[in-house]
């Protein structure tokens, strides 16, 4: 691949590095220019571009993407489609990463063009989360090189989801004078609670005297008709013969290992008793914050096996007290806020190719597009409609009077869509799920159909992009979730969030609508054939 300028006459093929405007086309960065394009840039007094020239054996960035994930062996993870030379790697289950780290080390020293970046080893994830990424740096790489990837992918296993698994739990709370009962009940719930992730339970307790034989006694019961056995010491393990350790030997168990290299989780004991394992916890596995207990637990609920020397391994990263990763994981949650998104309305452009007149001030059925449009935003399930505005605006506030819309005022409006998109976030409230974002010349939209995006938003547990479209074409409203907006702030120029969309990996969901998804009124003939009528 070459990269720098090229004459326009040598560009049908190349691969943009920049956005490109002639006339009235716009071409996006990375486009592929074909022979038609290349004729409008030229037209437009373009006699040179910058951009990449493939060589014959050179892979495009997604399709080379594309090729490493395919040929990546692994478990429970789904690889979403390629853009922008990237391919998300996303989690099938709730469970623990493993990963071969000399496997993606090995890849990473082929060549820097080629990268991937994953979860670190042992991580718990949520079923829908992103554990890795392929990316291609340029705009393309060598086939050799793509090849040399497939080969190293070849070699086994990856990485991996490994699922947590519906484990049935049996509890012992050993008992002193002076312990209060309240304590043993919260020790109870804060188990539970983090049971919860995969689907197991706590089938039964015993709270004995802090006593080696009642405590081999109850370890023994319990472990018959459960998975796994966790003893809580009313006094902390003092000793590697004391009470806990010393019960699981008598019961008949073997103590694998006492004490670990984590604080908090210091004296955490671990064991096997009749071929399943048996916990004493550490006493800060009452509380819900993260600790020891909890990494050794995430991995036997997800089916890994966990040893002396594994333990003796978490050293480096054991330092959890003062590193809140995880604040208050496991406490039980709180009722869920019903979730709600708020529509932002862009109000704010220039109409720059009507030639003078707002669009947006164009009489429907006599009635200003932007107020037309704003009372279907009202009519809707959202729960607010933000009014961006900014050319023009207090005629824009004007046609608007006397509506229940939020106003954001965008001063920077003639810098591009960016900062509309900005100002109308800035306005969202703070326990809004998402943002519906309206574009104010879309007259063919209607408070059902935006209903009908809020809706599949819900649907996907508002996680999602939710766009609305027309004989399978992408179109406007779209639906932004909140784990969005943050990336949306540092948006710049001319555009909307279509390429953060693209590089989160976020699931996109398309609803249609009909016509009204396609048909904004950028132009007079538009507007005109719309319905419309400009006014000065």
């Amino acid at each position: 691949m070459k990269f720098g300028p090229v004459a326009i006459d040598a560009a049908e093929g190349a691969v943009l590095a920049h956005a490109t405007t002639a006339g009235e086309r716009r071409f996006r960065k990375a486009h592929r220019l074909s022979a038609g394009d290349v004729s409008l840039l030229k037209a437009a007094g373009i006699s040179e571009v910058v951009a990449a020239v493939l060589a014959p054996d050179d892979l495009g960035e997604d399709a080379a993407a594309e090729k490493i994930a395919a040929c990546m062996i692994h478990r429970n993870i789904e690889a979403k489609p390629a853009a922008t030379g990237r391919v998300n790697l996303h989690a099938q289950a709730a469970g623990m990463f493993t990963v071969d780290a000399a496997m993606i080390d090995a890849i990473n020293a082929v060549d820097p063009t080629i990268t991937i970046a994953t979860l670190a080893q042992h991580a718990p994830v949520e079923k829908g989360q992103m554990i890795a990424t392929v990316k291609i740096i340029p705009f393309a790489v060598a086939s050799a090189l793509v090849d040399a990837v497939a080969r190293i992918c070849a070699g086994g296993e990856i990485f991996a989801v490994n699922a947590y698994q519906p484990v049935r739990v049996g509890v012992i709370q050993t008992v002193l004078p002076g312990i209060k009962p309240s304590v043993l009940d919260k020790t109870l719930r804060v188990t539970e609670a983090r049971l919860a992730r995969s689907g197991g339970r706590l089938t039964a307790e015993r709270r004995t005297p802090h006593e080696i034989i009642p405590v081999a006694e109850a370890a023994a019961s319990l472990i018959r008709d459960n998975d796994m056995v966790v003893i809580f010491g009313a006094s902390a393990m003092a000793d590697f013969g004391d009470v806990v350790p010393a019960a699981i030997e008598r019961a008949g168990g073997t103590v694998i290992r006492a004490g670990m290299p984590v604080d908090p989780g210091n004296l955490l004991v671990l064991g096997t008793l009749g071929g399943k394992r048996i916990i004493g916890a550490p006493g800060c596995a009452r509380s819900p914050k993260e600790n020891g207990f909890d990494w050794v637990l995430d991995r036997l609920i997800a089916g890994l096996d966990v040893t002396a020397r594994d333990i003796a391994g978490m050293g480096v990263g054991g330092l959890l007290m003062e590193i809140p990763t995880r604040p208050q994981p496991r406490e039980p949650l709180p009722a869920k806020a019903e979730p709600k998104v708020e529509i932002v309305l862009l109000a704010a452009g220039r109409s720059s190719r009507m030639g003078g007149p707002n669009k947006l001030l164009a009489l429907f059925d006599g009635k200003p597009l932007v107020r037309r449009t704003a009372e279907r935003a009202i009519g809707s399930k959202a729960a607010a409609t933000i009014v961006v505005t900014g050319h023009q605006r207090e005629r824009v506030r004007d046609a608007l009077s006397g509506m229940d819309v939020i106003f954001a005022d965008n001063p920077d409006f003639a810098e591009g869509l960016s900062s509309s998109l900005k100002a109308g976030i800035a306005k969202i409230s703070g326990d809004a799920t998402g943002a519906l974002i309206v574009l104010g010349d879309m007259p063919g939209v209607a408070s059902a159909d935006l209903d009908r995006l809020i809706e599949a938003f819900f649907k996907s547990e508002w996680r999602s992009v939710v766009r609305a479209s027309h004989d399978g074409r992408r179109g406007n409203p779209v639906v932004l979730p909140r784990s969005l907006f943050t990336a949306i702030a540092h948006l710049e120029g001319d555009t909307g969030a279509r390429h953060l969309v693209e590089a989160e990996g976020l699931d996109v969901i398309d609803v249609e609508i009909g016509e009204g998804a396609a048909v904004d009124v950028d132009t007079r003939e538009a507007l005109e054939s719309a319905g419309g009528v400009l006014q000065d």
